[in-house]
């Protein structure tokens, strides 16, 4: 049998009982091929055709242990191991081919159960939701889901489409991210609104396509010089976008919600492909460039996996305790980027700086005035001078009008 996009409900009912056939075929096998696509055809079919017809693939393996009396250690011989069997049945990892295989043959399954999509939710090790506590009104204003009259009394419906967009279960690990170890974190941040601003990150970034696949090691001290000497034009930021996306990396701009405190993050996708996000909240030149490559610095140095992320308020302040910190990490790679530690040294530090001063040193470096501008100023504490060099309200404007 040659696998075909299935169209209709007798295409769907063939292509069920050829899954019925090769149920026991191995992986890795011309059988065990035609398996894997047919399973990823049926799944999209039933998506589309039966959207809540068809339960829950994780809630009816629980009822089929209630059935037979099995307790979780005893879906270790079914899933693989003790802590599968906690994962699947937690909702923190999706079936396998080969788990869906032995609970149709062992257990009695049907196949197009457990091949169903699973509906998006919130892992069980996670607090019970209080889905009206999302900032529904906000999202509802800024275009990010509809605008419906007592709007949470939908919550629930609303945000597991919106979850949807971000990539259901997939994306929930990235959603549920432990936070950097030593990020920047504001204590005082609401969560929720922050868990739907990494949700409203995502789907933009599932839209995005990147030219190529990332690899560990692309982002060197060289390559992130290159990056920044993009800064000298005038769509230097759009430029940065592409530089980037040439690398695998994807760049989203994305205002931050009330109360998130919020300036830049970055965490990965769940096919790995990281993903740098800035809100521009304070909307100048030199915070774009300084906040783009301390995020770049998190991806080349802290990222691992999708569990982890680092969500970065920079007005925070970050304590020198000797130890290695990733903050203090990312901080020196974007400051040596931008001004080399050397030069800052030799002809910046201490020196009362006029413009024209300014500008002969941006030159001298092949960037953005706004950047030795905006360090001076962070240095000395003194936010008043070189206001106009800093290009305030220069970087949002070109994101909007792509």
């Amino acid at each position: 049998m040659n696998p075909k996009v299935i169209k209709s409900e007798e295409d769907y009912q063939k292509a069920l009982a050829r899954i019925e056939k090769l149920m026991d075929a191995k992986a890795g096998t011309r059988q065990g091929d035609e398996l894997e696509l047919l399973s990823t055809l049926v799944g999209l079919y039933e998506k589309k055709q039966y959207p809540i017809d068809l339960p829950d693939p994780v809630e009816a393996i629980k009822f089929r242990m209630d059935q037979m009396g099995l307790r979780q250690k005893d879906m270790a011989r079914y899933l693989g191991s003790k802590s599968k069997a906690s994962e699947v049945l937690n909702g923190k990892t999706p079936l396998t081919l080969s788990m869906i295989r032995v609970l149709h043959n062992d257990l009695g399954i049907p196949a197009e159960v457990l091949l169903h999509p699973r509906k998006a939710q919130f892992p069980q090790s996670c607090p019970e939701t209080r889905w009206a506590n999302f900032p529904l009104g906000e999202m509802a204003k800024r275009g990010w889901v509809k605008k419906v009259d007592n709007i949470k009394k939908y919550a629930e419906e609303i945000m597991t489409a919106f979850m949807e967009e971000a990539g259901g279960e997939t994306a929930l690990t990235v959603v549920h991210c432990r936070r950097g170890i030593s990020s920047r974190y504001n204590e005082k941040t609401d969560e929720y609104a922050m868990m739907a601003w990494r949700m409203r990150v995502l789907a933009c970034a599932r839209k995005e396509k990147l030219t190529k696949k990332y690899k560990d090691n692309l982002l060197t001290s060289d390559k992130l010089r290159e990056l920044i000497r993009l800064s000298v034009y005038n769509k230097g930021p759009l430029l940065a976008k592409e530089f980037l996306n040439k690398l695998g990396i994807c760049l989203i701009i994305e205002p931050h919600l009330p109360k998130t405190y919020l300036d830049g993050a970055a965490m990965l996708l769940p096919d790995g492909s990281p993903v740098i996000a800035l809100t521009l909240r304070h909307d100048r030149i030199d915070n774009f460039w300084f906040s783009l490559l301390h995020e770049l610095a998190h991806v080349s140095l802290h990222l691992r996996g999708t569990e982890d992320c680092f969500l970065d308020d920079l007005d925070m302040k970050v304590a020198d305790t000797g130890e290695d910190n990733p903050e203090r990490e990312a901080d020196k790679v974007a400051t040596e980027a931008e001004i080399p530690t050397v030069f800052w040294k030799q002809n910046i530090l201490g020196k009362k700086a006029t413009t024209a001063q300014v500008q002969d040193w941006a030159d001298e470096l092949k960037i953005h005035p706004a950047i030795i501008a905006g360090r001076i100023r962070y240095h000395t504490g003194d936010y008043r001078q070189f206001a106009r060099l800093v290009g305030t309200g220069g970087v949002r404007r070109q994101f909007t009008e792509m």
